[in-house]
């Protein structure tokens, strides 16, 4: 316990310490939770509920030369809002439902959360995303082209049950937060009796943003996985990093080292309309670790051959403790000068695991179900 605390403490310190030394802006705006983008209530002057549906289409080819073809990613919808002046709702839910005797309609939702705010403090309750430091983890769904992405961030449930408590400074440059949630590794959430701890710093200024936290998520009762998630992102004109970095260990004595992912994307925006991005990331998990994200807990032979059957550009494991290094860039482009609802995208994403190559050309746009029924009601009069 008490090199659980030292190690909580030198992580507060260091986030204090960058919040001192970064120049306060009154003017910036904070992320408040993991569904960051949609959680920030976006309302008219009138306090208006915002409707939409998000969705992405495209054409996938992997040189494996036996996947390929045009489909669909994700079919979302959106609703956001108020209920008088301190509570506030979020639904992201996927109306492409998932399939089996035990689904449930919530097994489709991403987040549904009702929040309050009472000053500088804003509670939170309901189902959303685990509290995980890093920007990949952090970015939403349409947002996402996985194969050039880290295994944890792919394979890891982060949509959860549980509550949170968030503190915002006067100048709206800094929030510190804890999370109560369900573990990851229940898989009978309200049976497992399994839950996931999170402090974390959100920070943001003009050239700097930060999600850092530290985590303790439960993989059998008592026993936790330690983490600390370190996301950042710098901007200097039109050039931005983002640089994650996680860490995971179930002992710390024996270090942070075993279990790790480590992401680097570099981007450039030409003025509002194209953006051009890469993405580099090395990724590691010992074979030795007792716990498994998938739940599967698979002999290292099992996974081998699972590997070797797998026909999709990500590997279907980490084996054999041998790094996994991911990469690959893309291109963005928004015909619409004001308005980011219609995007355009070309992806590129390979690996070493299998070698194999991805490319993704396709559409993302989100349909604004409110502003098209106040413009019917309009064209109607």
């Amino acid at each position: 316990m008490k090199k659980l605390l030292t190690f909580l403490g030198v992580i507060f310190f260091m986030a204090g310490s960058t919040v001192w030394a970064q120049e306060v802006n009154s003017s910036a705006t904070l992320s408040g939770t993991s569904s960051v983008e949609d959680i920030t209530v976006k309302n008219d002057a009138e306090g208006g509920t915002q409707i939409s549906l998000d969705t992405r289409f495209g054409y996938e080819h992997q040189s494996s030369g036996k996947r390929a073809g045009f489909g669909g990613d994700s079919f979302l919808l959106n609703i956001d809002g108020k209920i008088g002046k301190r509570f506030s709702y979020s639904l992201n839910h996927s109306l492409v439902s998932p399939a089996g005797e035990n689904s449930t309609i919530f097994d489709a939702t991403r987040w549904l959360t009702l929040s309050y705010e009472l000053g500088n403090f804003t509670f939170t309750a309901g189902k959303d995303a685990l509290m995980v430091g890093s920007f990949e983890y952090d970015a939403y769904e349409l947002d996402c082209y996985y194969e050039m992405g880290s295994m944890f961030n792919y394979n890891m449930n982060c949509w959860l049950w549980g509550a949170s408590a968030m503190w915002t400074n006067n100048a709206e440059t800094s929030s510190f937060a804890f999370q109560v949630a369900n573990s990851p590794f229940a898989f009978v959430p309200k049976d497992d009796n399994l839950f996931a701890y999170g402090l974390g710093w959100y920070g943001m200024w003009d050239n700097y943003e930060s999600i850092w936290t530290v985590n303790m998520m439960e993989y059998e009762p008592g026993k936790f996985v330690k983490m600390l998630a370190l996301g950042n992102m710098f901007y200097l004109g039109d050039f931005e990093l983002m640089l994650d970095y996680i860490a995971r260990t179930s002992d710390l004595s024996k270090g942070l080292g075993k279990d790790y992912t480590l992401t680097v994307q570099p981007a450039y925006n030409f003025g509002e309309s194209l953006r051009l991005f890469g993405r580099f990331g090395i990724e590691k998990t010992d074979d030795d670790v007792p716990y498994d994200f998938l739940g599967e807990y698979l002999s290292v032979e099992d996974k081998v051959l699972a590997n070797e059957e797998n026909e999709y550009v990500m590997p279907a494991y980490i084996a054999n403790g041998k790094e996994y290094i991911y990469y690959g860039a893309g291109l963005e482009y928004f015909p619409l000068k004001e308005n980011k609802g219609i995007r355009i995208h070309a992806a590129w994403a390979s690996n070493n695991y299998t070698k194999r190559h991805m490319i993704n050309v396709g559409l993302t746009w989100k349909f604004d179900v409110v502003g098209a029924i106040r413009f019917l009601a309009n064209e109607a009069k």
